[in-house]
């Protein structure tokens, strides 16, 4: 029955990294940018979340206005912050994220106040019985539920879509890809809109799991996303849901069974560490 726990909190918790890690991997996929302000936009969507919430009493419409929101937001960044240094070295674009973060952390002090914020009646308290005593809570089959959804329409969309199909050549050719009619400032501002909103959504539900949101939430996520999609390999997307979810149950069991020896959050740094030292390339990714 603990293993069954286990697995099942290693599911829950590498479904969150997936969402956040997968619009990572889509902007380095696109743009070879490692997208560290990412994390903020994951705090911001639970900050809209807890808000919306409060004030409507709708967690699937504060899921909502959270998606669409940071999703502009997300778009916005890409049009001032990233798209006037596409011409300049990568590390360029990097300082400036990683600039972009420190300062959002700030303006979200300033803005929802230092000490955080919660749900004013946190929704979905309850749980269910399964079997001999094991029990789910309602949140954890939303974030599971919600994970497969999301991943499942991605997944439909890139492969059977025109949208797909535009966003697939222009990763691998875009001169080609502009060349057969692809609009790639639209695929772009589509990417970073699509993986705002993965982002916004996990962070809502991080909201709802720890009914909890402050300024620095998303430190830990930022350092966890970017070794999810090293491990995977590097905009490897089938790579970046394997690593999720394996750095998810391995924390869950690393945490009853050397958390006495290691944190939690360092598990994340030492699997990366070994799998890199077995696989230079990632998971899935190419030599």
């Amino acid at each position: 029955m603990l293993y069954l726990e286990l697995l099942i909190q290693g599911i829950v918790q590498g479904s969150i990294y997936a969402l956040i890690a997968l619009g990572l991997t889509l902007v380095y996929g696109l743009l070879r940018i490692l997208h560290v302000a990412h994390a903020a936009l994951f705090t911001l969507g639970g900050y809209i979340g807890v808000i919306v919430t409060n004030q409507s009493g709708s967690l699937v419409f504060a899921m909502f206005v959270a998606a669409i929101l940071v999703g502009l937001v997300g778009m916005a960044i890409y049009k001032l912050a990233y798209e006037p240094l596409l011409n300049q070295p990568p590390f360029i674009a990097l300082i400036a994220s990683i600039a972009l973060f420190i300062a959002s952390e700030e303006l979200f002090r300033i803005g929802f106040g230092p000490y955080g914020i919660s749900y004013a009646s946190q929704p979905l308290t309850g749980h269910l019985e399964l079997f001999a005593g094991f029990r789910l809570k309602y949140a954890e089959i939303l974030v599971i539920g919600m994970s497969i959804i999301i991943l499942s329409i991605l997944a439909y969309l890139s492969v059977n879509t025109r949208i797909g199909v535009a966003w697939r050549a222009s990763v691998t050719d875009p001169s080609m890809a502009r060349a057969f009619g692809v609009n790639i400032q639209n695929v772009r501002y589509m990417n970073f809109f699509i993986g705002s909103a993965l982002a916004a959504i996990a962070g809502v539900l991080v909201a709802l799991l720890n009914n909890f949101v402050e300024p620095t939430m998303g430190s830990v996520a930022s350092y966890k996303a970017l070794a999810i999609i090293v491990l995977g390999g590097l905009g490897n997307i089938r790579g970046t849901l394997l690593a999720s979810m394996l750095l998810g149950v391995i924390e869950a069991f690393g945490t009853i069974y050397i958390g006495h020896l290691i944190d939690r959050d360092a598990l994340a740094f030492g699997f990366l560490i070994i799998v890199l030292m077995i696989r230079p390339q990632g998971l899935l990714g190419v030599k």
